[in-house]
């Protein structure tokens, strides 16, 4: 399927590995120009290195994405590099605190809430002038079924609630022109250093079985490469009157009828 995005300049946060690092190769796969970024610069060298034996044109940046002199940076270099951005997907997120919000705390609640929402919006105000001025983007933010029911810590569950709000208000207001805002929410996502990934090694066979037997229907858990071509179908024509919605990627692991 032609998907029409030769050429297009993306920009994702936490790329180096997991969901962004799939987004990456998703939208590579499709002719994109890639820029990335994380914080860590040996899985981001080892990144570019393996989507650049593929063929792919791709490029770094190490950048904190809850610092907006970092998330300037990332912008500018890959404009440097590619030119002006047509696609940005904000994946890089995480939970800072507990359940708990007193254990948690006001100030890593407000370290969450840095993380998985406000770093998007910084990098959003950034892209968006361009893709209105050209009448053509997308901005497409990695959420989770814990921005739309309850789960996680409560600033993570937070922070991601707000991503969702967020991108609904600002979709509705730039559909005419033709900047497209969604979301993706995914479920558990298994990948090697992922939250999941810890779950399984600390846990054991039968804590692990319970988990799945209790809470994922698919009866396992989920892997990268669907949300990775999710991105890249949500970026493409194919997706033109998509706007301002959260598409739940969790094998039926959500339970909100929203």
């Amino acid at each position: 399927m032609d998907l029409s995005l030769q050429g297009k300049v993306a920009m994702i946060t936490g790329g180096s590995h997991g969901l962004g690092k799939q987004a990456a190769d998703s939208l590579a796969r499709e002719g994109c120009k890639v820029a990335i970024c994380a914080r860590g610069q040996e899985n981001l060298d080892s990144t570019v290195a393996e989507l650049k034996a593929k063929g792919y044109e791709i490029m770094a940046v190490q950048a904190d994405v809850m610092k907006q002199v970092d998330l300037k940076n990332f912008h500018d270099e890959t404009i440097k590099a590619f030119g002006e951005v047509d696609i940005l997907v904000n994946n890089a997120g995480g939970r800072k605190g507990t359940a708990d919000f007193q254990e948690t705390g006001v100030e890593t609640f407000r370290e969450g809430m840095e993380f998985n929402f406000m770093s998007a919006v910084e990098l959003i105000s950034l892209v968006i002038p361009h893709m209105r001025e050209q009448k053509w983007g997308r901005v497409i933010s990695i959420s989770s079924i814990y921005g739309r029911e309850y789960g996680g810590s409560i600033d993570y569950m937070t922070g991601k609630a707000a991503l969702i709000a967020f991108s609904k208000h600002l979709a509705l207001n730039l559909m005419k022109e033709n900047v497209l805002v969604n979301c993706i929410a995914p479920g558990s996502i298994d990948f090697p250093g992922s939250s999941w990934d810890r779950f399984q090694q600390n846990s054991t066979p039968e804590q692990v079985a319970d988990f799945i037997d209790r809470n994922l229907p698919a009866g396992k858990f989920g892997w990268p490469e669907p949300i990775g071509d999710t991105v890249a179908f949500l970026a493409s024509k194919n997706a033109s009157m998509i706007t301002g919605t959260c598409l739940n990627v969790d094998g039926g692991q959500s339970r909100s009828l929203l």
